[in-house]
């Protein structure tokens, strides 16, 4: 059952909304596959994050870099761009939570749409348009956003100033949900047994 969680993305409420759940932006990190079929380090380091949120009840501290704060100063510039582009109508969403996981969509489009914005230096964003196709490396977290969401489609908008806005729809890939809803569905059943044990020992050490 999806629940929508009113608050501004970024704010103490947001942060306590995805506290200790795996969240859109890194599904991709749970479907990273280890070499010889070892276990990923990227989806460990997450695994490992959010059980100490857990365990902790605070938000682990995340690096931002100079890229993630100049793509959150661009947000709104980027979304007017796309809407004089599409002149489509963007509602501002905080939090979708669906059980043990959760999405933040920069909008929702109407009853069955919705919008990610990207920020790409100019050399990127220039092979993104002489591309001309969805870049696979935003597909686990746009199609994380449709199952979550359970809307039709999504609009991906990339964006940098002086150039034109890269923007491409990707309806929704059936297989694809269904394989990363197991995903996730195996990597909560390994974040409790961690946090169970991590609270046993803690317990074991206080006897």
């Amino acid at each position: 059952m999806l629940e929508i969680i009113n608050c501004i993305q970024g704010s103490p409420e947001w942060i306590q909304a995805r506290l200790g759940i795996p969240t859109a932006s890194e599904f991709a990190a749970i479907l990273t596959k280890g070499r010889g079929g070892a276990e990923s380090r990227t989806r460990q380091s997450y695994l490992y994050k959010l059980a100490g949120e857990r365990l902790t009840g605070e938000a682990m501290e995340t690096v931002t870099t100079m890229h993630m704060e100049r793509g959150k100063l661009m947000e709104a510039e980027a979304r007017s761009a796309y809407n004089f582009v599409t002149g489509s109508e963007c509602e501002s969403v905080g939090f979708l939570r669906r059980g043990r996981a959760g999405a933040s969509p920069d909008a929702l489009i109407g009853r069955d749409g919705l919008l990610e914005i990207k920020t790409k230096l100019p050399h990127l964003l220039i092979e993104t348009l002489l591309k001309g196709e969805f870049p696979p490396e935003h597909k686990a977290q746009c199609q994380g956003q449709l199952w979550i969401a359970e809307r039709d489609w999504i609009d991906l908008a990339i964006y940098w100033p002086g150039l034109p806005i890269f923007t491409c729809r990707a309806g929704r890939d059936e297989a694809f949900i269904r394989e990363l809803s197991e995903a996730v569905d195996a990597f909560n059943d390994e974040l409790d047994r961690i946090v169970a044990q991590i609270a046993a020992y803690g317990q074991m050490e206080a006897a």
